[in-house]
């Protein structure tokens, strides 16, 4: 860890350097034991020892218990903040990763014809076809395809996820899907 750091004194530099030579370690453990990352702990001590230089005025004797307590505080504070960012992180690629980003519908409809997309259709059969367009074409919730059609929603769910696989393996076969 190199830090080039500007201190008004002598005095100043040496109370940063008894602090970092004594207590380094110590942080570095404890922003491991928070995260549970050794290279996202090297970061928060890094970030912890640039926070003790500018709050070094607030430090009277390095060898106090004081002093520890405070510098411990900052580096909790400080490996707290970087778990929060990366979870917040793993959070936002969790959730891009959970949505379907092979949009069966919007595919179809942007790469190919809608003659070729009525012989798909008929392909699927009457069940999938109806459940199918009354879903995408005509927008109707589950509850209500069901109603119409005298099946269960649930039975709705599964007849558009068959619907939707044999599509895709439609697609694929004509080499028109990319996902």
């Amino acid at each position: 860890m190199l830090l080039l750091l500007s201190f008004a004194s002598a005095h100043e530099r040496d109370k940063f350097e008894y602090i970092f030579n004594k207590y380094r370690r110590l942080l570095l453990h404890k922003a491991y034991e928070i995260l549970q990352d050794y290279y996202l702990a090297e970061d928060a001590a890094s970030e912890a020892f640039i926070r003790i230089f500018n709050n070094l005025h607030k430090i009277d004797d390095p060898t106090d218990k004081k002093c520890i307590a405070f510098i411990v505080t900052i580096v909790k504070n400080v490996s707290l903040t970087l778990l929060k960012k990366e979870k917040s992180h793993a959070a936002e690629e969790y959730d891009y990763e959970q949505q379907d980003d092979f949009n069966l519908e919007e595919h179809m409809i942007s790469k190919i014809s809608s003659e070729h997309i009525y012989q798909m259709l008929n392909k699927l059969g009457e069940e999938l076809k109806d459940v199918f367009l009354l879903k995408y074409a005509h927008d109707l919730s589950h509850k209500e395809i069901g109603k119409l059609l005298g099946i269960s929603e649930n039975n709705v769910t599964v007849r558009l996820h068959r619907a939707k696989k044999k599509l895709t393996a439609l697609l694929k076969e004509g080499g028109q899907a990319y996902a």
